[in-house]
């Protein structure tokens, strides 16, 4: 039908000899008027007309009203064709699993698969609790009264966590002795400033790789112990902040946030492309591999409404609730990993968690509460990554080296004070920061610097920017700034 219908339209179309089509197709506007344009038919014009009261746009092609403000008439020269984007020769592709393999790579296509092909129920449910911030005296006991010595793992080794530690009113002889317990130190900035995510790879330097000499410096951490960071407020640098991770050495990361899935995600490596959305804008999207990430599967809180989850605890609202409600709340959060693939489970926790007795009070039942459970292991964020690499069914992990902390190396304890060091901050190496000069506090058993410690000065000298050494094993291209 469509055939028959053509020539007889075009039969009583006026055809304008001087009109040359600027293509074999297309509609095009007229140069005398603005009431008629050409539509073109194998190179053949034939002349068209708008409806009563609208006009052509030679713009959009299209009739619109004379009304219109937006309206262009008459030819409009034509925007230039879009440039080729050039293929980054290190983007992530898509989940290979024949050339993922263990223990140097895991991936699925939705991050729901277990490493090694285990059935859940011969998985350990890992559980990691993770600190956020500055450690000093509103915190240090806090913390420690979670650890008590009465609490321990089915292979009968205490609990520990991971501290990711920022730099601004830490004390330094505290951090000392959470290391000196077994507890991981993680970088966590040193100013855990915002607007992080934008910047390039020297200010992620400056802010990661610095807070890492300075938890050398002055709490004693070894520098190969510092195996983890994560970006302040969990909002992940794109490329900037994983090109220094993987060029400075270190292993794996904990910034990126899963949004509430059931069942939840397991850890990942780098290598190939995220297997779920990334809700802050700002993931990553070239290969690294080697590099690991720990993700932060959010709670969920309130399914009745976008958003109505929490990636840190403290996040949620528990508003006008008790202790018992709390306590209910978090088994059934905990139930979304424990009763599906056992994901790790990672509370994310600061300060303003244990502001509320309520909270603090149900933090302390939901521990108790796991502890009857002989599958259940509490464990910092670099023994979960080497269960992932390397994993053990239950009963075989009595035999796990890497969880057996009659094994492990524990440093000295810190001197039993420290000493109360009076400093002035300069930020003279860093345009970026939202923190005024003047005096700071900094207590620590390695000795008082010349001024306060700040991005690219990590061991307070005040004179020269500092210069980090490169992971000889990663070199290859730089991102654009």
């Amino acid at each position: 039908m469509k055939t028959l219908l053509l020539p007889l339209l075009l039969s009583v179309l006026q055809v304008n000899s001087e009109f040359v089509c600027p293509r074999q197709e297309g509609q095009f506007a007229s140069e005398e008027s603005c009431r008629v344009f050409y539509q073109c038919v194998g190179g053949h014009p034939y002349l068209q007309r708008c409806a009563e009261g609208s006009l052509y746009d030679g713009l959009t092609h299209e009739c619109k009203s004379r009304f219109d403000e937006n309206l262009r008439c008459g030819p409009q020269p034509e925007a230039p064709p879009e440039e080729k984007k050039v293929a980054d020769p290190y983007e992530a592709l898509p989940c290979d699993p024949i050339l993922c393999t263990l223990p140097y790579c895991h991936c699925s296509e939705d991050g729901y698969g277990i490493p090694g092909g285990l059935n859940a129920n011969q998985v350990p449910q890992m559980i990691m609790l993770t600190f956020d911030g500055a450690i000093n005296d509103l915190n240090y006991e806090t913390y420690s009264n979670i650890f008590l010595n009465n609490r321990t793992n089915p292979n009968g080794c205490p609990i520990r966590g991971t501290f990711f530690v920022s730099h601004e009113y830490t004390n330094y002889q505290q951090v000392e002795d959470f290391y000196s317990r077994g507890h991981e130190i993680a970088v966590g900035s040193v100013s855990r400033r915002a607007g992080l995510e934008d910047e390039g790879e020297e200010a992620w330097t400056g802010e990661m790789v610095t807070m890492r000499e300075i938890l050398t410096k002055f709490a004693g951490v070894r520098t190969e112990d510092l195996k983890g960071q994560r970006g302040p407020h969990l909002k992940p640098g794109r490329e900037a902040q994983y090109e220094v991770l993987s060029a400075y050495g270190f292993t794996w990361d904990s910034t990126i946030n899963n949004p509430p899935t059931t069942p939840p995600v397991w850890p990942y490596s780098l290598e190939y492309k995220l297997p779920h959305e990334c809700r802050s804008g700002s993931c990553p999207t070239r290969s690294f591999p080697g590099v690991w990430e720990l993700p932060m599967n959010s709670h969920f809180k309130d399914t009745s409404f976008q958003g109505g989850f929490c990636p840190y605890l403290d996040q949620c609202n528990f508003s006008y609730q008790n202790e018992a409600e709390v306590l209910e709340w978090l088994i059934s959060d905990f139930q979304r990993h424990y009763t599906t693939n056992r994901a790790p489970y990672i509370m994310a926790l600061t300060t303003n968690w244990f502001q509320t007795k309520v909270l603090e009070d149900a933090l302390h039942a939901f521990i108790d509460y796991t502890m009857q459970y002989e599958d259940i292991y509490y464990v910092t964020m670099t023994e979960a990554l080497q269960w992932v690499t390397t994993p053990q069914p239950l009963h075989e992990l009595s035999r796990f080296q890497p969880w057996n902390c009659e094994q492990k190396f524990y440093p000295d304890p810190p001197c039993p004070k420290g000493e109360s060091c009076k400093l002035s901050l300069k930020p003279q190496f860093d345009n970026s920061t939202s923190s005024r000069a003047g005096t700071r506090y900094m207590v620590t058993c390695k000795g008082c610097p010349t001024v306060y410690p700040w991005v690219w000065d990590a061991t307070g000298l005040g004179q020269d920017q500092d210069t980090y050494v490169l992971n000889p094993n990663s070199q290859r291209d730089p991102i654009a700034v």
